[in-house]
């Protein structure tokens, strides 16, 4: 029997069957993500510790290069840390659900710049006719967190200039985030927004290869689209439905 030939109450318990699989799984999820994180982190403190303890101990006797040895060793706990932190907020991207409410996106994109580690130093620019969204405010905030993070990262010495686009769409408002760095070849537009990836060496820009994945984890949760455009500095585009209020 095939699914037209079945009762409409025997299709209803089906549905109500999986979605309660895909609720388990996703907790299942949930609880592997935060033991993995946390778990993993205990002994990677561990490693960071003794690494200062035996410098600590050896003192004037530890040569130059020991010491930059056990610095880098302690540099790669972090990251690691930093890693799990990715993997952990990526797990839990778009899983809670809040009420939508009305989001001021101007103001957003301003409180969310004064947040970050030099945004304060950056030269923001944000476009005429920002609209106010009735929007689940903290996955907004993600995104933008996320991509003006970013565009921090990569843009040029002192001058750095981010600025901050919206217009409207069929159904849609769609935001994009530029910067003035040095550009994304296009032959990674697509690698950027899988796991762990950076295009710059983490010696030289720290950080975990997770924003970008979490961005676009976010953004086609909610039926909208991300992608990057680069010429001179990177423009990033996504999608964003003007009306969530609707949306189960």
């Amino acid at each position: 029997m095939d699914d037209t030939q079945k009762p409409k109450e025997v299709l209803i318990a089906e549905v109500h069957a999986l979605r309660e699989a895909l609720r388990r799984n996703n907790a299942d999820l949930d609880q592997f993500a935060y033991v993995a994180s946390h778990d993993l982190k205990a002994p990677l403190r561990g490693i960071a510790n003794l690494s200062q303890w035996i410098e600590e101990d050896l003192g004037p006797r530890l040569g130059e290069e020991s010491r930059r040895q056990l610095e880098l060793l302690r540099g790669r706990v972090h990251r690691m840390e930093s890693m799990l932190e990715g993997l952990l907020e990526y797990s839990r991207a778009g899983r809670a659900s809040h009420a939508p409410e009305p989001v001021d996106v101007g103001a957003l994109v301003h409180t969310v710049m004064a947040r970050l580690p030099g945004g304060d130093t950056a030269r923001l620019e944000v476009g005429p006719g920002m609209p106010t969204l009735l929007t689940e405010h903290l996955p907004l905030q993600q995104v933008f967190m996320n991509l003006l993070s970013n565009a921090l990262k990569h843009a040029h010495g002192k001058d750095l200039r981010v600025r901050v686009e919206a217009r409207d769409t069929q159904g849609f408002h769609h935001f994009s985030v530029a910067d003035n760095g040095p550009g994304i070849a296009s032959a990674y537009h697509e690698k950027i927004f899988a796991p762990f990836q950076t295009l710059v060496a983490r010696d030289k820009v720290e950080g975990s290869g997770m924003g970008l994945c979490v961005v676009k984890k976010l953004v086609e949760g909610r039926g909208g689209r991300v992608w990057v455009e680069s010429s001179e500095g990177a423009i990033f585009h996504f999608t964003w439905p003007r009306n969530e209020a609707g949306r189960s």
